[in-house]
């Protein structure tokens, strides 16, 4: 199991947007990834459950990828959230 935080940076948050990037982005991997903010948990393939977050800016998120390729996941998911969010 891999995981990291990552502190939201863009003023509107988690918005649709980047939200649908991030779910299309997690699809990508084999392995189980959820993502976890307020405690609140939800799988990151799912475009609703991410969005039923409420993830807005300053808000601390959990990224926990488990399976096959779990730390090319994580890797991945770490840089999107760094260029994205």
């Amino acid at each position: 199991m891999k995981s990291f935080t990552y502190t939201i940076t863009d003023q509107k948050g988690m918005h649709a947007r980047p939200a649908g990037m991030l779910v299309k982005k997690a699809k990508e991997f084999p392995c189980d990834i959820r993502i976890e903010a307020n405690g609140k948990g939800a799988d990151a393939r799912k475009m609703f459950a991410v969005m039923g977050l409420g993830i807005k800016a300053g808000d601390t998120v959990t990224i926990t990828a488990a399976g096959d390729q779990e730390e090319a996941a994580a890797a991945e998911l770490e840089a999107f959230l760094k260029q994205s969010l």
